[in-house]
């Protein structure tokens, strides 16, 4: 190889990540929420700023990194929107670490930076960009987990020194992602199933496992004393009560939404049929590839097809299978993994151009080449492969982002949300029409944007937010019970789901006492009904 194409080369490999990176910030970026946000994006804005504890499992990696980042961006904006634009660099590291994933992969960097716009301009990955989300982590976190094993699958196939070292980074990585998210719990299969492809050997080296699983562990429990510590700091903002054991357990496990998980297996055929809708909705065209896709990834790397084809079946079935929220975001991880193929069976056209481009020219079929003649007509071999590996990368490239760059101001249409200030304009009337001293009884989607105003911004101390998961955490009863000790004492205001303030009003006497941004009704609680003529 001469010096120069080293030199693109090693430019390639090197800016082609950090220029996929880029294109993925400044898509977020221009999508980005401005500020504020209700339901678990306000709570994220709130508790990374605090250092508090978030609802199970916890996500302590992604409360540490969202405090970090309030730190860093310090001159850039109010704390929400750091948090949201670290969203955006989180999209931009996993897009720029898919391109080196296909790369390694198959040793095409033009491949690797199609892969990686593909993921950019994937609905979801765009969307998730552009607020506050512990998913977007759990992307990177993801990519990175796979960035490093197949690192050190192909370090071990070439007997690099230090190879191990990739496998010991990959433990420590995935420790960090379980403490990011529990859906990194269900990569452990796969990733078991893979270390032993790559090294049946390595049960012989107790030593080596032991040391992967102490870092996987030991990244994972340390991250998770975030919980009890800042709760026996007297964290503003703490779920539940992690600093003692059964607290720590019930957050953790998330204990509270195991009945939102049905049967594994059951249902499977509209399982599948919702999980392709799933694929071209993200894919557009591309989805029909991805099974084709697979079959050239077993074909062309087997150890890869099984881990990620192993940890894409479970995540799949677990998503499909829990009912509780968005559930679209539990879809990151799959999608990370489809694109791959689709890296890899791109590549395995291209190689087939190449060696059709490098084979020798008969003059006719069933002659022999001519090994008289003096001179070639036309390029050599080599210099004909290289144009054609050239083109061929380019146009796979293409193949990879043209749907989504064709689908583009579509998709920026229905992610952006640069525009959206509907939570602050809320939050702000709310709390300009609230009397002194009032109570506002809130249900999560609500309360969390009224936690940042009262605690981040320490607006109207004089205000007492009191949500439903603080009725439990501070034994205060029922809604009910909280309404009866403080009814008649000081003014009380309710924020319900509109299902259940019928049930109330049966009960109390409600008068609605203003709508901010048309979001939420607030309610003023006047008297209980046996008491009212």
């Amino acid at each position: 190889m001469s010096a120069g194409r080293a030199r693109a080369d090693l430019a390639l490999g090197a800016g082609g990540p950090l220029a996929v990176g880029l294109v993925a910030f400044v898509l977020a970026r221009a999508a980005l929420l401005p500020g504020l946000a209700t339901w678990d994006t306000g709570e994220f804005q709130v508790v990374g700023p605090l250092l508090g504890t978030a609802h199970p499992t916890g996500y302590p990696a992604y409360v540490l990194l969202t405090w970090l980042a309030s730190i860093i961006f310090l001159p850039l904006g109010e704390p929400a929107w750091r948090a949201n634009l670290l969203s955006a660099a989180l999209l931009a590291t996993a897009a720029g670490l898919a391109v080196v994933l296909v790369r390694q992969l198959t040793g095409r960097a033009l491949v690797g930076l199609g892969t990686g716009l593909a993921l950019t301009l994937a609905p979801l990955a765009w969307g998730m960009g552009t607020h506050a989300d512990p998913h977007t982590l759990h992307l990177a976190l993801v990519a990175a987990l796979l960035v490093l094993l197949v690192g050190w699958e192909n370090r071990r196939a070439v007997a690099a020194p230090g190879a191990d070292r990739w496998l010991l980074a990959a433990a420590a990585a995935y420790g960090v992602a379980v403490a990011n998210h529990s859906l990194s719990l269900l990569l452990a299969p796969a990733v078991g199933l893979y270390v032993l492809a790559v090294q049946p050997a390595i049960v012989l080296r107790p030593r080596l496992v032991l040391t992967c699983l102490g870092l996987a562990a030991g990244a994972a429990g340390l991250l998770y004393l975030e919980l009890p510590l800042r709760a026996a700091m007297g964290a503003r903002l703490v779920y539940g009560h992690p600093d003692t054991l059964d607290g720590f357990l019930y957050v953790v496990t998330g204990e509270q939404f195991r009945g939102d998980v049905l049967p594994l297996l059951g249902d499977l055929d509209r399982k599948a049929l919702d999980l392709a809708d799933r694929a071209f909705a993200e894919l557009g065209p591309l989805a029909a590839l991805v099974p084709a896709a697979f079959l050239a990834t077993i074909i062309r790397r087997p150890r890869y097809a099984l881990l990620s084809g192993v940890a894409l079946a479970v995540t799949c079935l677990f998503d499909a299978a829990y009912v509780n929220a968005e559930i679209d975001r539990y879809y990151l991880g799959p999608l990370l993994l489809a694109i791959s193929w689709l890296g890899v069976g791109a590549a395995v056209l291209v190689d087939a151009v190449v060696l059709a481009a490098g084979a020798p020219w008969w003059p006719r079929p069933g002659a022999t080449p001519d090994t008289t003649a003096t001179t070639k007509p036309g390029p050599t071999r080599g210099a004909t492969s290289r144009r054609a590996a050239l083109v061929a990368s380019l146009a796979a490239a293409a193949l990879l982002a043209g749907p989504g760059l064709l689908a583009a101001p579509g998709t920026f249409a229905r992610v952006d949300r640069s525009r959206d200030i509907t939570a602050r304009l809320w939050v702000d009337g709310t709390l300009a029409m609230l009397p002194d001293g009032a109570l506002l009884q809130s249900w999560w989607s609500f309360s969390t944007p009224l936690w940042y105003a009262t605690l981040v911004e320490g607006r109207r101390p004089d205000v007492t937010v009191v949500d439903d998961r603080d009725l439990l955490d501070e034994d205060l009863g029922t809604v009910e019970d909280l309404l009866a000790a403080n009814v008649g004492r000081r003014p009380v205001f309710v924020l319900r789901p509109g299902s259940e303030i019928g049930d109330l009003a049966a009960r109390w006497v409600l008068e609605l006492w203003g709508d901010p941004a048309g979001l939420q009704p607030v309610w003023r609680v006047v008297a209980r009904r046996a008491e009212v003529p």
